[in-house]
């Protein structure tokens, strides 16, 4: 048995010790990699950890510790961590060395965007790691602050070609670390226990007491040791001394509690004040102590009975030693420790700590103390830690005396916590602002909020009525505020759908009409707004002029002000979608893709991807499609945020297959249960898409019609081109006719060749003769000036399908050759076999070519290559894809490898499609 000085023991621990020895054999080979070991408290993750870091003697070792008392504080643990690699910060890239200086505190500047801080960590990481190998080892990660948890979880996802360890130990699983491996602590094996308890009780047990301690423990080895402390013979030997009604940490923590009441009032003085300071500096800890009175010689009974060690840092046996000093000291006890802690913290070179001590340290309500904390978040937020920014909020609002201003303080922290991604933290607040004197402004402001918490959890119709309350009240005060909560109330129409009230959109949109002019000059949303009420009140035709206005208005903006064309995308995409303008759907989503990563917007960033690799789809480039939905996948996957599945359902349905449509029938069904009606439209319109690549028109037909029972912003359009191509080769010219004329007002009111070639296409599938052979040619003509090639494969295809019936084999040939040897080239598999049968019956045989990218590249390989062809330096490309430059290295090795080439000069030649650029 392996006793580590003051914690759990080891013991034998073989099938950990293996992973763990495993864990740093692939960290010096330099490949990177994390583990999390989980487990309750006391069954020996902090003596595993020991253990590695004892193994790790040729590598470099930083560490951190979590503390439950610095969870609010924004990059507290992080900042521990890598405090000791803060001399390379100056070798990193400028906008990751700002964002992390200015996270730090280290520098003043606009808020980083909390993974543009991974990026620049992750970095720092690997440039530690060219001296020597890497470890960093992080103890009670559960305890994290939310920005270190979501910055060290974005860190581990990374790690591939860097000789970087990431060891976490943890005590519940929790998001953060979600999708990493790992490896589950357990009790010991019941012979180990049985040793365990041997040698802290000496005497003889009765059978029926040891297995009942045993089975209690559960193997638990902190709890082994711990329990049998403090109980006499006859306690134990009896099982008077054990209690039944609580779980293994509590009654550890009992323990402990009952050892610290023995000890001196200076040392329990002490220990509570090291409670309460969790960074562990022992001159800070002194200077607190001394001004409670507390004598040098207070740290020897605790040294003395383990509890705990004050050396270079003040280090408690356990973090339940831990709680049980604060837990066991009375309220007053705790404020005179804080008071001590806040007076002893250099209000200079640390104020938010300072500021979060005095708040504990409040007997009752001041103002001082909350206008510090209202300030400090202020200073929390510029820090990026809008967590802290919340937490620092809402402290200040418990603290503020005056009713008025205690109102004030509330909505601001209500609004802090809901950007901060704790919605339930939000509605609180919101009830405690209510129960203030609140302007009409501000009560505005609530409804509006209370609004948005409910839009951004559920994209139904919930909340439409509070914000068009809202609105109203809002119309009185500020007209901006109003027009945007208008707009804000309509989207949440949209997305409601059919699962809405009748008319609900026109409703809406009228209820719009009453909103103030908004300020001069002009906003582009409130263009917007104009032109929606316009869109649902009159109708397409008559918003058309307008909307398109609004599209070229926030083009010209998305250069200007990236940050408020990247707040209304979510409504500005499915306009020009509506509009059939493939331009504007190309600006808008490459321009808010390029914006996101400049600015490390990582919240924005899966929307842009989202419509980015909708784009993709359009334009063919289905591989670079697949490459930024996975990596959507993996940004949502940190930040916890809702799944995106517009894209990739868009993917699918173009490339086909035999299980598309049962994926989507779960889609609608899902998106019935959550009330989202708009998402069950963009499920039936893709199920379209894809029954039409297989040949099946009636099922195709069905899908078609329901989608298009209700008009849904941006996909009826496409679903009215589905339905026609359905119904004329399903045998159903009647109700293909009547999609038609719905089709052609949208398409003339339009404008676009997009609109008006898909229009040819239909009215060529429903004609005959030599009108037909003209409406193909003028479809073909017209999609070939446009960016949506898969469009225009399919009429190359409907068009040869056309000749081939018409007896015109070679000129059917032609189109079908070019519509195989596009659809094929995109990936579009059904709609490729669909154009192989045809070329078969005119008695040409298609060559078949294997789908993906040139040579096997992956899809992450075929991006990071686009972008080294466009001259780019590993660093460029790390930045722009949230990798290390090593690892955009490792890839492009596997790059040459898979295209025989030597050198960056040679992809040029090496990749097709120069042209095409990869946002």
């Amino acid at each position: 048995m392996e006793t580590l000085p003051g914690r759990t023991p080891l013991l034998d621990r073989q099938r950990e010790r293996a992973e763990l020895d495993g864990l740093l054999g692939d960290v010096r080979s330099g490949r990177g990699r994390a583990l999390v070991l989980r487990g309750e408290a006391g069954v020996g993750k902090s003596a595993l950890l020991q253990h590695t870091v004892g193994q790790a003697a040729d590598m470099r070792v930083v560490r951190a510790v979590g503390a439950e008392s610095e969870m609010e504080l924004a990059y507290a643990s992080l900042h521990l961590l890598i405090a000791p690699l803060l001399d390379r910060i100056e070798k990193l890239p400028g906008p990751q060395r700002d964002a992390l200086a200015v996270a730090f505190g280290l520098h003043e500047g606009t808020a980083p965007d909390r993974f543009m801080v991974g990026l620049a960590v992750l970095t720092l990481l690997a440039e530690a790691a060219e001296e020597r190998a890497l470890l960093c080892v992080i103890d009670d990660a559960q305890w994290l602050d939310q920005a270190s948890a979501q910055v060290l979880a974005f860190v581990a996802r990374r790690l591939l070609a860097e000789p970087v360890g990431l060891l976490f130990a943890a005590r519940e699983s929790g998001r953060p670390f979600h999708g990493l491996v790992d490896l589950n602590v357990r009790g010991l094996p019941e012979q180990d226990a049985q040793a365990l308890l041997r040698s802290v009780v000496r005497f003889p047990l009765d059978d029926r007491i040891r297995d009942r301690i045993l089975a209690e423990t559960n193997g638990n080895p902190l709890a082994l040791l711990e329990l049998p402390r403090g109980l006499s013979p006859t306690q134990l030997a009896g099982g008077f001394g054990l209690v039944e009604a609580q779980g293994v940490p509590a009654r550890v923590e009992e323990g402990f509690r009952q050892r610290l009441a023995a000890l001196p009032a200076g040392t329990r003085s002490l220990m509570l004040v090291a409670a309460a300071e969790p960074t562990g500096d022992p001159v800070l800890i002194w200077r607190a102590a001394g001004r409670l009175g507390v004598p040098a010689s207070a740290a020897e009974p605790a040294q003395a009975d383990g509890l705990l060690e004050i050396g270079t840092w003040a280090r408690f046996r356990h973090p339940l030693v831990r709680s049980a000093v604060y837990s066991a000291a009375s309220w007053s006890e705790r404020r005179a420790a804080h008071a001590a802690l806040a007076e002893a913290t250099d209000p200079v070179s640390d104020p938010d700590r300072r500021a979060w001590h005095r708040a504990h340290a409040a007997l009752e309500s001041d103002e001082s103390v909350a206008g510090e904390l209202e300030r400090l978040a202020g200073r929390a937020q510029a820090r990026g830690g809008v967590a802290a920014a919340a937490a620092f909020l809402r402290r200040a609002t418990a603290l503020t005396p005056d009713p008025a201003r205690r109102g004030t303080r509330a909505l601001a922290a209500a609004q802090a916590a809901f950007e901060a991604g704790a919605p339930d933290t939000a509605l609180e607040l919101l009830v405690s602002a209510e129960m203030s004197p609140l302007t009409e402004l501000q009560s505005g402001r609530v409804v509006r909020l209370r609004a948005q918490i409910i839009f951004a959890r559920n994209r139904g119709g919930e909340a439409l009525r509070p914000l068009l309350e809202a609105a109203g009240r809002l119309a009185r005060v500020d007209a901006g505020l109003a027009r945007e909560a208008y707009v804000d109330a309509i989207g949440s129409a949209v997305f409601a759908g059919r699962l809405g009230e009748p008319g609900l959109l026109r409703t809406v949109a009228e209820a719009a009409r009453a909103a103030p002019p908004g300020p001069a000059p002009e906003r582009p949303v409130d263009a917007l707004l104009d032109g929606l009420v316009t869109r649902f009140a009159e109708g397409y035709a008559e918003a058309a002029p307008r909307l398109k206005g609004v599209l070229r208005t926030f083009r010209r903006q998305a250069q200007r002000d990236p940050d408020d064309t990247m707040r209304w995308l979510w409504l500005t995409f499915p306009v020009a979608a509506d509009m059939w303008d493939d331009e504007t759907l190309h600006e808008l989503a490459t321009n808010a893709v390029q914006a996101a990563r400049e600015s490390g917007a990582l919240h924005f960033l899966p929307h842009a991807l989202t419509y980015r690799a909708a784009v993709h789809v359009y334009a063919g480039r289905f591989d670079a499609a697949a490459t930024l939905i996975e990596e959507c996948s993996a940004l949502l996957t940190v930040t916890g945020h809702a799944y995106f599945g517009f894209a990739s359902n868009l993917l699918l349905g173009w490339r086909g297959g035999d299980e598309a449509p049962a994926k989507f029938a779960a889609d609608i069904e899902g998106a019935r249960s959550r009330g989202e009606g708009r998402a069950i439209g963009g499920g039936h319109f893709v199920s379209a898409l894809a029954y039409n690549g297989l040949g099946r028109y009636q099922d195709a037909l069905s899908h078609a019609e329901r989608a298009c029972e209700h008009d849904d912003l941006g996909l009826t359009g496409f679903t009215l081109l589905e339905l026609v191509e359905a119904a004329a080769y399903g045998n159903a010219p009647g109700r293909a006719t009547t999609a038609l004329r719905r089709l052609e007002e949208r398409a003339i009111a339009s404008g676009t060749d997009w609109a008006l070639g898909v229009l040819a296409r239909s009215k060529a599938l429903l004609s005959g003769g030599e009108a037909a052979d003209l409406l193909y040619r003028e479809a073909i003509e017209r999609l070939e000036r446009c960016r949506v090639v898969v469009y225009l494969a399919r009429t190359h295809l409907v068009y040869g399908e056309w000749l081939r019936r018409e007896n015109r084999r070679l000129d059917a040939r032609e189109h079908l050759r070019t519509a195989h040897e596009m659809l094929q080239g995109f990936g579009a598999h059904s709609f490729a076999e669909r154009a192989r049968r045809e070329l078969l019956a005119t008695g040409e045989t298609a060559r078949k070519r294997a789908a993906g990218t040139p040579d096997g590249l992956t899809p992450q390989e075929g991006q990071i290559a686009r972008l080294a062809r466009k001259g780019l330096s590993n660093p460029e490309i790390g930045g722009q894809l949230f990798l290390s430059p090593r690892t955009v290295e490792y890839h492009l090795r596997k790059v040459f490898t898979k295209l025989a080439i030597t050198s960056r000069h040679q992809l040029a030649q090496a990749l097709p499609d120069p042209g095409h650029d990869d946002a």
